[in-house]
């Protein structure tokens, strides 16, 4: 998937002799967490906007580089990769370095996330399954090989939660019709978390059952 169109050009990129009362009026008009300081037509490294309140304006760049992040992304870095600097970083703003470590520009946030979204993953229709299973023991061979033994197609998989070694992970399925595949993640000793109605059923009957007892037992 190409994300290189979307590049943004037009936020400026500080030197480090650069006055710091540009950059108090840059995120004052702006709701960017961070901005490119570069010192030699290379990147030296990002200010961010929490550190914003300590920035006085009658002072240059240069005397904060101790503060400067150090973060970024390779034009030909793939956008699940930017994504993960995004969220490491708990940044809206990531330069795009060059060759040379020169910043191109920047990827935003909300640009990449739409990119994400205009997947196949979300866009084509079908069902959601979300199943857990410890972290040594499952693979995604064996997701796809239950899956497509049940006369489906895997659009995608996500590990979307890993707590005491236990993963979690979303699929995404070409069939809305998931009990028999969610019958088959059983027989494997995956839990099913999502994506059956009988399953979500079965537990709201589970805790109208516990209301019940403890309502006949007071």
């Amino acid at each position: 998937m190409q994300i290189q169109a979307h590049i943004l050009t037009t936020i400026p990129i500080f030197a480090i002799e650069d006055e710091m009362e540009k950059v108090i009026r840059f995120f004052k008009t702006t709701t960017f967490s961070h901005v490119a300081v570069m010192e030699h037509n290379k990147l030296l490294g990002m200010l961010s906007e929490n550190d914003f309140e300590t920035f006085e304006k009658e002072k240059k760049i240069e005397d904060y580089r101790f503060v400067l992040e150090a973060f970024f992304v390779r034009e030909e870095t793939l956008w699940l990769d930017v994504l993960e600097v995004f969220a490491k970083n708990d940044a809206n703003l990531i330069p795009v370095l060059d060759k040379d470590d020169a910043v191109m520009g920047y990827y935003g946030l909300t640009d990449i996330v739409s990119v994400f979204i205009n997947t196949p993953f979300f866009t084509e229709p079908g069902g959601i399954l979300v199943v857990s299973k410890g972290v040594k023991d499952y693979s995604f061979s064996e997701i796809s090989q239950i899956v497509e033994s049940n006369n489906a197609k895997l659009y995608g998989a996500l590990i979307t939660d890993i707590t005491n070694d236990i993963v979690e992970i979303t699929l995404k399925i070409t069939t809305e019709n998931l009990n028999e595949i969610t019958q088959s993640f059983r027989r494997y000793n995956y839990s099913i978390l999502y994506g059956n109605e009988d399953d979500l059923f079965l537990e709201d009957l589970k805790e109208r059952s516990k209301y019940l007892d403890k309502y006949l037992n007071v």
